[in-house]
């Protein structure tokens, strides 16, 4: 399996050139080459198997021959460390993906990037300093997917004043070989100084630089287990997948797994007012915008870096890309509204992100599939926001003081790479 820059089709990779690298000399997005396709007997034996079994099945069709199975299943075992459940609530299925340390669906691609990085690591006795940023729930699940990994750094970027109280301890409160790394402007300032430090070819190179976002091979792959995991369970074929949507690595990697066979019947995407995809939809050209600060803090982002790649997957045709993908948007008030009416009548608390996936839900109601809610992140997380918005209390205190027992290690620099090479050349 080889993956290729989306502006040089001659700068072709295998799966651990595409880790490391994170992004190609040209500054776009590593994608497959070719997607490879499960056959009907692995699609039809995905029905009813436990996670791992998904995983390894899933893997094994991205990364091909380059890793021998028996060190494939290694690093499954290493990763598929929690479970990713579906549960019924009203007339929907909810996939929770927040049962991972840091309570949101990035754990999942996190632990299996440190496990792939550690893997080749060791078999070519190197190091490596990975970059991130984060809108609020990548930094956190990465500081605490590579704590304490063997010859690995991490460097986490996340807007000053724009994550939560839960995600802000998350980020700062890990291990000695983590740094959090507070920005003084807004997540699209951290993006930018992430490609920024990696088109920097000396600093690249001197700290051994790769990626961690969603603009990283090793994560978006991954991503693409649980949407196997979520049939393994329901072994329905009739699901419409509903993606709340930031940075859209969630929804390409979900578009991913149903191009390579997983049954997926189609996609309802959910933007908040951050609604880059949600205009290209309907006006069929894309148009970024200057970030607005919202509720749901993970989705603020207006210039998605995975767009190019959604755009890959069909043929750069919006049309086509409609004939998949319906796309809502949702404002903070109907987030508000939309996660006290389901507490009301189910007494099932959504986080504002799946919130904003349900209100979507609401807004365009299927017609004959049944909704599959991809739920990001644990209302555990936005406490304080769902008890000011909402009125419901939700108690964190027993995860605060978990994570609170870890000393705080944090730095707040201007919006200059400056400032981030001098963080990232510390000894």
């Amino acid at each position: 399996m080889k993956f290729v820059s989306l502006h040089n089709r001659k700068d072709i990779v295998t799966f651990e050139q595409a880790l490391y690298r994170g992004i190609p000399a040209d500054g776009s997005l590593y994608h497959p080459e070719h997607m490879p396709e499960l056959t009907e007997g692995q699609t039809a034996s995905l029905s009813g198997l436990d996670a791992k079994a998904v995983d390894f099945i899933m893997l094994k069709a991205w990364v091909g021959d380059e890793i021998p199975d028996k060190d494939l299943r290694g690093i499954v075992e290493t990763a598929a460390t929690f479970e990713t459940p579906t549960v019924k609530v009203a007339d929907k299925y909810i996939l929770e993906l927040f049962h991972g340390p840091t309570l949101a669906f990035k754990d999942v691609a996190a632990h299996y990037l440190a496990a792939f990085m550690g893997y080749f690591n060791t078999k070519h006795k190197r190091t490596s300093t990975v970059l991130v940023a984060t809108s609020g729930d990548t930094g956190g699940a990465i500081a605490h997917g590579f704590a304490d990994v063997s010859g690995v750094s991490v460097v986490v970027l996340y807007p000053k004043g724009r994550v939560s109280q839960m995600q802000q301890d998350q980020l700062r409160r890990v291990a000695d070989n983590v740094r959090s790394v507070e920005v003084e402007g807004d997540f699209d300032d951290c993006q930018a100084l992430v490609k920024a430090a990696f088109a920097d070819e000396v600093l690249a190179t001197s700290v051994g630089l790769t990626s961690a976002n969603s603009i990283s091979i090793g994560r978006l792959i991954p991503q693409t287990l649980y949407y196997a995991r979520a049939y393994a369970q329901l072994g329905r074929e009739d699901m419409r997948v509903v993606v709340p949507c930031g940075n859209l690595g969630n929804l390409t990697a979900g578009v991913m797994a149903q191009q390579i066979g997983v049954p997926i019947s189609t996609f309802l995407a959910a933007n908040n007012v951050n609604d880059a995809l949600y205009r290209y939809s309907n006006l069929g050209r894309y148009h970024p915008l200057k970030t607005v600060h919202t509720l749901s803090s993970a989705m603020d982002v207006g210039a998605p870096n995975n767009m190019p790649r959604l755009r890959r997957l069909f043929d750069d045709s919006v049309r086509r890309m409609r004939s998949d993908i319906q796309v809502a948007h949702c404002t903070d008030e109907q987030t508000v509204k939309t996660i006290k009416q389901v507490y009301d009548e189910t007494g099932y608390l959504l986080d504002p992100h799946t919130a904003v996936a349900w209100c979507g839900a609401e807004e365009f109601p299927p017609e004959h599939e049944v909704d599959l809610i991809v739920s990001t992140a644990s209302p555990l997380k936005f406490s304080e926001e769902i008890l000011k918005y909402a009125g419901i209390t939700v108690d964190n205190s027993a995860e605060l003081k978990r994570l609170r027992q870890t000393p705080e290690r944090y730095v707040t620099i201007r919006n200059s790479l400056d400032d981030l090479k001098a963080v990232m050349q510390q000894k």
